[in-house]
């Protein structure tokens, strides 16, 4: 990996007794996209938090661009561009308003973002809703205002945190596109996100936490091949979970239950789909393992309430 542009080590946060960052380490690389993902609760918002310095850790170091945080912020900061999960439009400005007033927190001067306002609307596909209040503007369109706003400074490093929520699969991919651009820009990207399509499509690699720590690290087919079987046989109607404790479970490296489906993981699935032909009345789906398998692996199928 190329020198790395942004590095944490050994973070740590608590609350009262609770730890809800332990030992944090990672680094992020010259256009790489970084992603984080895991439950509610598992530490991820107030690492991106001491990530800008807006919560000071209890123990450990976050360094960019050869400064440290919190010491040099502002510098820092000059070089980052966020997108976080709330809306902060400014609901009075129209679209290019939004971005001549983000502008100048930066220090720019008014002619130097004008500049770049024309630019940064076309990369948003909002260059014929530049007079459009963020009112007036699609979920969708908002989160990709957002987006160009985060990019006024020119950043060097994105810190988007679940960049996607809320959009529908349309607007989705557009996201997608746009965020796949920066990275052949030579952009870096934080991303957090509860979609693992995403995290698959977008992340060169992932961090996997829980309970505030750091459980699994490493490219996204590299960590399903090292913690999965190669196939699922998914199976569900009347009956399926009585498949538990038939002669057909023999035949599965690993069986979850989740409602009334069960998951069969194996690496040899064609036997599995013989033995089901004896029972017709039941749906079945075939299907290579993925991040979702590797997510609920490691961090369990259980709901977990926020906070």
């Amino acid at each position: 990996m190329s020198d790395p542009i942004f590095s944490v080590h050994g973070l740590v946060k608590r609350y009262g007794d609770a730890t809800v960052v332990n030992d944090m380490s990672f680094e992020i690389a010259p256009g790489e996209c970084l992603g984080v993902i895991g439950p509610n609760g598992a530490g991820k918002t107030t690492t991106i938090r001491m990530c800008l310095g807006l919560t000071v850790p209890d123990a450990g170091t976050v360094t960019a661009f050869g400064l440290q945080m919190p010491r040099d912020a502002l510098a820092i900061k000059a070089q980052l561009g966020v997108v976080s999960q709330i809306d902060t439009l400014d609901p009075d400005f129209s679209c290019a308003e939004n971005l001549l007033v983000y502008g100048r927190y930066f220090g720019m001067k008014d002619a130097q973002i004008r500049e770049r306002v024309p630019s940064l609307l076309e990369f948003a596909s909002l260059t014929a809703k530049a007079k459009a209040k963020p009112g007036e503007l699609s979920g969708g369109m908002k989160r990709r205002l957002s987006l160009a706003r985060a990019l006024v400074n020119n950043p060097r490093l994105l810190l988007l945190d679940e960049p996607t929520t809320g959009l529908d699969p349309q607007a989705r991919h557009l996201m997608w596109e746009r965020l796949q651009q920066l990275l052949q820009q030579g952009k870096s990207i934080l991303l957090t996100t509860h979609f693992m399509d995403e995290a698959e499509r977008l992340c060169s690699r992932l961090l996997v936490l829980d309970h505030g720590k750091k459980i699994a690290e490493g490219r996204p087919r590299d960590l399903i091949r090292q913690h999965l079987e190669s196939d699922v046989v998914e199976v569900y109607g009347r009956g399926a979970l009585a498949l538990v404790d038939s002669p057909l479970a023999a035949l599965a490296a690993r069986i979850e239950i989740s409602g009334e489906t069960v998951f069969f993981y194996t690496a040899a699935a064609q036997p599995m789909l013989d033995a089901l032909d004896a029972y017709p009345d039941l749906r079945t789906l075939h299907r290579p393992a993925n991040l979702e398998d590797l997510f609920l692996k490691l961090t369990g199928r259980q709901i977990r309430e926020e906070g």
